[in-house]
């Protein structure tokens, strides 16, 4: 499969789970969805023969059928006969948007995570702490904000200068 300039086998695209609760279908029409919706592919563009990604994907001719069967009910793709299947423009479909895709993957995310015993604080810890890194991450690229900013973002009381009382303070953040 010849994508953005270089050869990229299918089986580097399709990572499957076989011991995911998920089906190997569903898997693998997720997976195309997200290439599709996040313009790995893009309008135009012709998949693979099923018989070329059943081999190449190590699964049956059938389980690939039927995906891209869903894919064309979905609008996803369109298949012409002797042709193949290529992409169609999902740009103005309704519900296609990178907050549903991000909503397969957290679903998927979850589904993992649980499959590898977490339980759901578990979860919510790790995904937590992996969400303060990534925004103290941005903060320290992007240059930390003036501290009165910041504690107004936080919702502190912020000690205005020349206030000799404590008439003076004034809580941020709340309207007052």
């Amino acid at each position: 499969m010849v994508k953005l300039g270089k050869t990229i086998p299918a089986g580097d695209l399709f990572e499957l789970d076989e011991s995911s609760s998920i089906p190997i279908w569903l898997q693998l029409k997720n997976r195309f969805i997200y290439l599709i919706t996040s313009g790995f592919y893009m309008p135009g563009d012709q998949l693979p023969t099923v018989r070329g990604l059943a081999a190449q994907v190590e699964v049956n001719y059938n389980t690939v059928s039927k995906v891209y069967q869903s894919l064309e009910e979905d609008g996803y793709i369109i298949s012409k006969r002797r042709q193949g299947a290529f992409v169609a423009d999902v740009s103005d479909k309704p519900g296609v948007s990178a907050s549903v895709v991000a909503e397969a993957v957290t679903a998927e995310y979850l589904q993992r995570c649980q499959e590898l015993g977490l339980s759901l604080e578990d979860i919510d810890a790790q995904f937590t702490a992996a969400l303060v890194a990534a925004k103290a991450k941005r903060e320290r690229e992007q240059g930390a904000p003036h501290e009165t900013e910041a504690a107004a973002v936080r919702g502190r009381i912020v000690h205005f200068p020349g206030s000799e009382d404590d008439s003076a303070e004034r809580s941020v953040g709340n309207g007052a």
